[in-house]
């Protein structure tokens, strides 16, 4: 008889010829654990999703409660489902008055796609502006604002009037014009390796749009639900998007996502035509118990107020001649090595280690440090001494020159 792993390499569809192959048995707080009972620190939280941990009781209460009342009803919109409700009550509670309806989805990339849609519709208008070094998902909509060739040339023709900017850059605000229907961006690039907005770049960003009447949706898939240290990112920068994408985290493990604006402008997809935005599964009530609970977690802890304090503790850790840089946003981090055979085989020796840590898409320099916001700092310096031991193997053995690595 095949063992799991047999079974997992023989129909479950591979999206890369080496994944981790990490088996879990089971998973709590910041620790996923082996059926051999291994356990390994998640240290990217399932790439920023489980910002409570893993299983948070308050989640599981919520989901399991949930289950016993209800699941599908009926195609989005349609129905009155508490879950739904009051979780986009206490959402937009926290959100600018301006910032007052949510449409529920099953992930970012929907989250995308529906936020280009309604910008398209309320504008009338067919261009989309993205940066370079951005991701977005991997729809075929959400993938077209996506720059880079090597993750794109395979699946083209992709949508018309994509044109790309570089974040950060002031000149390139230029080419927002009365034919751009919206700028979809990151609040903090992720993807590029964590890269913070400098010299009021997103004010400045808030204005060209105001004076082309562009709208101006604010990708906080991956950044909000007190990532960088608030409970959304923009926050900290003194703007508000027209449109916000949300999704990752939001759900406390459940698959959820969202993209938010006020009400008259989501009533667009109400007429011509009507169900201008639609799906079956957006929105599902057990999706959204779990997110409620995880909502209420977050704004009832100080998890988020200690996101600052600890994100220097780790800076404070990991100093290494190896380190070339830490490019840090609360805890999305972004820690620098020479090149992608060391951030390869540095992920391989942190595994052994009983660490997982990750590589960003558009950096293959850095590894990728997002741990769960519920990690104290006695596990912090646990998780760093590993880190560190990681390194100094790496670094003193160098790096094995057969190692199979990514086409990239």
């Amino acid at each position: 008889m095949p063992n799991l792993r047999q079974l997992f390499l023989s129909h479950i569809a591979q999206t890369t010829e080496l994944p981790l192959m990490l088996e879990v048995e089971c998973a709590e707080g910041i620790y996923l654990y082996s059926p051999e009972g291994k356990a390994y620190i998640d240290l990217i939280s399932g790439i920023s999703v489980s910002s409570l941990g893993h299983c948070h009781p308050a989640v599981v209460r919520a989901v399991q409660a949930q289950v016993t009342r209800y699941m599908h009803t009926m195609v989005y919109g349609e129905h009155i489902q508490a879950p739904q409700v009051r979780l986009a009550e206490l959402l937009t509670a926290q959100l600018p008055s301006q910032l007052n309806s949510v449409y529920f989805t099953n992930s970012g990339s929907e989250a995308t796609e529906g936020a280009m849609k309604l910008a398209k519709r309320i504008t009338g208008r067919r261009e989309i502006i993205a940066c370079r070094r951005a991701y977005h998902g991997s729809t075929q909509g959400s993938m077209s604002l996506m720059n880079d060739d090597y993750f794109t040339r395979a699946y083209r023709p992709l949508l018309p009037d994509i044109q790309h900017i570089d974040f950060n850059c002031e000149y390139c605000l230029n080419k927002i014009t009365e034919r751009t229907a919206c700028v979809v961006i990151e609040t903090v690039q992720a993807e590029s390796g964590v890269t913070l907005p400098r010299n009021d770049y997103l004010k400045k960003l808030r204005q060209r749009c105001n004076e082309t009447d562009t709208l101006l949706i604010f990708d906080e898939i991956q950044v909000g639900y007190g990532r960088t240290g608030t409970l959304f990112a923009f926050e900290q920068y003194g703007i508000v998007p027209d449109i916000l994408t949300l999704a990752k985290a939001m759900g406390g493990g459940m698959p959820i996502g969202a993209f938010v604006a006020s009400r008259e402008r989501m009533m667009s997809f109400a007429n011509n035509p009507i169900l201008g935005h639609i799906t079956t599964f957006g929105g599902h009530p057990v999706a959204c118990a779990a997110a409620l609970a995880t909502l209420q977690t977050l704004l009832t802890t100080n998890y988020i107020a200690t996101v600052k304090k600890r994100e220097q503790l780790i800076r404070e850790l990991l100093v290494h001649p190896a380190i070339l840089d830490i490019r840090s946003a609360g805890f999305l981090m972004a820690v620098e090595f020479e090149n992608f055979d060391i951030v390869q085989a540095l992920i391989k020796e942190c595994l052994e280690l009983g660490v997982i840590v990750d590589w960003f898409l558009f950096n293959n320099r850095c590894i990728r440090l997002a741990p769960p916001l519920i990690i104290t700092e006695q596990e912090i310096r646990t998780a760093c001494r590993k880190l560190l031991t990681a390194i100094d193997k790496v670094h003193s053995e160098g790096v094995n020159k057969n190692v199979k690595r990514l086409n990239y």
